[in-house]
């Protein structure tokens, strides 16, 4: 059986269990490791120390367990992924299985790109500014243009997007940030930085905010190539600044650390913290004995892995066009 034909029965198997009144993530995430080489001031996770990660043998364990939940989408992240040396295998194997993305750094991306590029079906490449302010968020000189030179090449043969956290350090450069992925002929994504308690405090000022998210709103109406929809702006800029949530569904997404084990309720409220691992529980009952009720309202991140689809609906054909109709014709003519 083909991606797409698994991918298409997984969909339907997942519709009869929310028929059902189950609840059923779409989409996974999953930390391969803690360990960075660069050292981000807004990051909490590469200052944590790496006990022992996954063998290949449990990260296959991992991604069946998701399979027959009926997870269709994985991404992977760090840390920074490709200080993994087993990467193009786990890759291999969550190709075989979803729709399968990466986030770097994009610092080794230009001599390892072309190991994992046949089993991704999309990059995301960290930028958090231009020359200078991207460094200085890095942590790291010479990090902007290792990206760039990384962008240029996977980007010849791989559909590759920024992904961009909005600090107080950068908020003014959002037009900058979108212009160069528009000279890279690339798309961008932009997350809000959130304050997590072993990072330092890196979240923009409302007012400065504010404006940045408003022109967002502007550059995505305009046509700029923005990945979050017009309704993700909208929503932030309604639950922060005009008193009025958005109600969001943090059992579509599912995170497991990089020891396999499951985190609950979400990636932020408990800071990625996991608990049992995914391949040794009945992940079935344990995600449907949590009270997801109680979370709806919570609005205290902008996480587009939670809120896209929390704001999702077939009937609005703007949003089914650019998450489901285009996404397939890029994956087609790739």
């Amino acid at each position: 059986m083909g991606l797409f034909q698994s991918v298409a029965l997984r969909t339907v198997e997942r519709k009869l269990k929310e028929i059902s009144g189950e609840k059923v993530p779409i989409i996974a995430g999953h930390k391969l490791l803690y360990t960075c080489n660069l050292r981000c001031h807004m990051c909490p996770f590469w200052r944590r120390p790496d006990p022992l990660l996954l063998s290949v043998d449990e990260e296959r364990k991992m991604l069946d367990t998701l399979a027959d939940f009926s997870v269709s989408y994985m991404g992977f992240e760090g840390g920074e992924p490709f200080l993994r040396r087993d990467l193009p295998e786990i890759l291999r194997l969550s190709h075989d299985r979803f729709f399968t993305s990466i986030v770097t750094n994009g610092w080794m991306l230009k001599d390892h790109f072309r190991e994992v590029k046949d089993y991704l079906d999309f990059m995301f490449v960290s930028i958090d500014g231009i020359g200078k302010v991207h460094d200085r968020l890095r942590g790291m000189d010479g990090s902007f243009e290792k990206a760039r030179e990384g962008i240029v090449a996977a980007s010849a043969e791989i559909p590759v997007a920024l992904s961009s956290t909005i600090t107080s350090e950068n908020a003014d450069q959002v037009d900058q940030i979108t212009a160069f992925a528009t000279e890279m002929n690339i798309s961008v994504s932009f997350q809000v930085a959130y304050d997590y308690s072993t990072a330092e405090k890196m979240s923009p000022p409302s007012e400065k905010l504010k404006s940045a998210i408003y022109r967002l709103l502007e550059l995505k109406k305009s046509g700029a190539p923005l990945m979050e929809s017009r309704e993700y702006f909208q929503s932030v800029i309604d639950s922060w600044y005009n008193g009025i949530s958005w109600k969001c569904k943090p059992w579509l997404t599912i995170n497991i650390d990089p020891q396999g084990r499951v985190v609950l309720p979400c990636y932020v409220l408990n800071e990625y913290t996991g608990s049992g691992r995914i391949w040794e529980m009945d992940l079935p009952k344990v995600w449907n004995s949590v009270d997801w009720k109680i979370y709806e309202s919570c609005n205290k991140c902008a996480l587009s892995c939670y809120l896209e689809p929390s704001l999702f609906s077939w009937s609005n054909f703007t949003m089914v066009k650019e998450r489901i109709i285009d996404g397939i014709l890029s994956y087609l003519r790739a």
